[in-house]
């Protein structure tokens, strides 16, 4: 074996030494702590649209972040025109209006709906919660009561989901 072929050898030897237990720890350590969660990765950008007044609002803005998504806030005291430029029927107003990935979402939608709305891909203008339910996100404080998050669209609307405070009831 010439002398080439020893250094290389011995450059490698060294090299695989090089990696002990604790830089591989280490590497780990480091990979665990950048690690952002599935969900955290994949939730597109919330865009609130709400009045600078509502407490209830940002109630459901923390709700989102803690779920995970990524939250932006507009502040307005003009929610009609925003809703009409979005479609939103009237009678399904409530007191914020947001957008996420191409939908709508009025009112207290809780952050599981939403996920259900970006993974089912319904064709459909988004979702809603009419009025302000007890116990929704943002809501909390009182009894909690069941209510219907709404799916709407061009063709109408159903029930998409029910909940109890924001708690999935099936």
């Amino acid at each position: 074996m010439g002398q080439l072929g020893r250094e290389w050898r011995s450059y490698m030897s060294d090299k695989e030494r090089g990696v002990t237990r604790r830089s591989a720890i280490g590497l780990f350590a480091a990979v665990l702590v950048l690690q952002r969660s599935p969900a955290e990765a994949e939730s597109p950008a919330i865009l609130v649209h709400k009045d600078p007044n509502c407490s209830c609002c940002s109630g459901w803005v923390r709700h989102l972040k803690d779920a995970g998504f990524a939250v932006t806030v507009e502040e307005t005291t003009d929610l009609q025109s925003v809703r009409r430029r979005l479609g939103v029927p009237a009678d399904l107003a409530a007191c914020h209006t947001a957008e996420v990935d191409g939908y709508v979402l009025e009112g207290h939608v809780p952050a599981a709906a939403v996920r259900q709305l970006l993974e089912k891909r319904p064709t459909a203008i988004g979702l809603a919660v009419p009025g302000m339910p007890a116990g929704s996100p943002g809501m909390e404080g009182e009894t909690p009561q069941r209510y219907d998050v709404v799916l709407f669209g061009k063709t109408g609307r159903q029930p998409f989901m029910r909940f109890v405070g924001a708690e999935n009831a099936g």
